[in-house]
């Protein structure tokens, strides 16, 4: 019998703090009581004080329909759960569904962000708000700004919906919409997303993004493209391009970034593809291999100069090519524009290129060389050279031809003159000898993206 007495107080217990608990309790400087359509009213003027659990609200004034439990809240609202604060001049709460909301301009702390938006509702049982309309959401290090934002205060959690910017002292972020989850530091990004670093001169888009802050580590996918500006001596723009199917970043101490699958290149006269690239922006070092699943190798192409290798390294100084090297199954092929399938080739385990003012200087070719090299006399064809080597440098003249080739490590060189070479060029090619006819152009990269280049130079000049 005391159990069932128990029972019964505590049942009694527990409703009489759920209505205490849904009770709104209104103090202020005077109170008016009245009936307005049978419903009654109590208007509270000067220093009022609203609490319903653990909800506090202070206003100027205050007209509280105690009928449907609702408040309408004048001049220097102050809204308060816990941690949260809301300031709006006007609002109003409503004590059944504990939401507060307002449509003059909220002003959201929690303790850890500053929240702006014209309008704005809060969920207090949820703990969740919902912002629309100049939304402005400020962090530690980062503001951003959208038309809608939704903010779960127990996860931390933020979305955002719509002209998504997210700016910080290092990058500008543009997309459709954004999750940031605060604890975590992890953010998504969904459609249309433009990354741009101002100090590198860069611009990243793609239309999925992954942030992981803790890991210093990015991805972005959805057609992701790479436009980074840098000038030129004559003060014209010289313009990378990249697009692949991935591109990672990292931002640790190699700073290097990494283009996966279907990766093409493009900047002035040097274009490349291949399926996997790694440019360290620290020490301008850009890295293409072969992967065991893919069919051809990098493929590189400089002025009218053909490149392939299962290996590339390419050094760069003051963004201008300085060094290349071609490790294993490595060859070049160069066409004279002159004259129909002649084409200067070499190939060999090995290939070292030097680079003067983004013009080749110098080739060192080692293990297993053979080369065709068409020869010219008075600008007329005169045959060509077939050879063979364990070792061959070629020297270049300032039109980019060959000046000398030099042979080292059992030479062998073979002379056909003209009579037995014209006509019948397809005949004299190396054993590697290809030609890709997939050489991407710049035009076909932007695809409709030239804007991107104009709002990349926007941002650097500060505009």
């Amino acid at each position: 019998m005391k159990i069932k007495y128990f029972i019964i107080f505590l049942i009694i217990s527990i409703n009489i703090v759920a209505q205490e608990d849904n009770i709104i309790r209104v103090f202020g400087d005077s109170l008016v009581g009245k009936k307005i359509n049978g419903e009654s009213i109590r208007e509270v003027h000067g220093n009022v004080i609203m609490t319903q659990g653990s909800v506090k609200i202070t206003c100027l004034k205050a007209i509280h329909n105690i009928t449907r439990n609702i408040a309408e809240l004048f001049g220097n609202v102050i809204v308060t759960q816990d941690s949260i604060t809301i300031y709006t001049d006007l609002g109003f709460y409503n004590g059944n569904s504990k939401i507060a909301y307002s449509k003059s301009g909220v002003t959201y702390f929690d303790g850890h962000i500053h929240l702006k938006a014209k309008n704005s509702f809060y969920y207090f049982d949820e703990k969740k708000a919902y912002f629309y309309e100049n939304v402005r959401l400020n962090d530690s290090i980062s503001v951003l700004t959208t038309d809608t934002l939704t903010y779960y205060d127990n996860e931390d959690k933020a979305i955002a919906v719509g002209n998504v910017v997210v700016k910080d002292t290092a990058a500008i972020i543009y997309a459709d919409s954004l999750i940031h989850l605060r604890n975590e530091k992890i953010t998504y990004a969904y459609k249309n997303i433009k990354i741009i670093d101002p100090s590198n001169n860069l611009l990243i888009s793609g239309n999925k993004l992954e942030d992981y802050h803790n890991e210093n580590y990015s991805r972005i996918t959805g057609n992701p493209l790479l436009i980074k500006i840098d000038t030129t001596d004559a003060n014209k723009l010289d313009t990378l391009i990249i697009t692949a199917k991935m591109m990672e970043a990292y931002g640790d101490s190699t700073k290097r970034l990494i283009a996966k699958d279907s990766v093409k290149i493009v900047r002035g006269e040097f274009a490349s593809i291949n399926n996997y690239s790694i440019y360290y922006q620290k020490d301008q070092l850009l890295y293409s291999h072969k992967r065991d699943e893919d069919k051809i190798a990098p493929v590189l192409w400089n002025q009218n100069t053909q490149f392939i290798g299962d290996t590339i390294y390419i050094s760069l100084k003051d963004n201008r090519i300085e060094k290349m090297n071609i490790n294993s199954n490595a060859s070049i092929i160069s066409k004279n524009e002159k004259y129909d399938f002649r084409f200067d080739q070499i190939s060999g385990n090995n290939i070292n290129l030097i680079f003067s003012n983004n013009r080749l200087k110098r080739t060192e070719v080692n293990g297993n060389v053979l080369s065709i090299y068409y020869l010219y006399e008075d600008g007329q064809p005169n045959g060509l050279a077939k050879s063979s080597a364990e070792k061959s440098i070629i020297l270049f003249d300032e039109e980019n031809n060959v000046e000398k080739v030099m042979y080292y490590g059992n030479p062998n060189t073979e002379y056909y003159p003209e009579k037995l070479v014209e006509g019948k060029e397809k005949e004299f090619t190396l054993p590697t000898f290809i030609i890709i006819n997939s050489r991407p152009q710049k035009e076909d990269l932007l695809n409709g993206k030239y804007f991107l280049i104009n709002q990349l130079l926007d941002v650097v000049n500060g505009k």
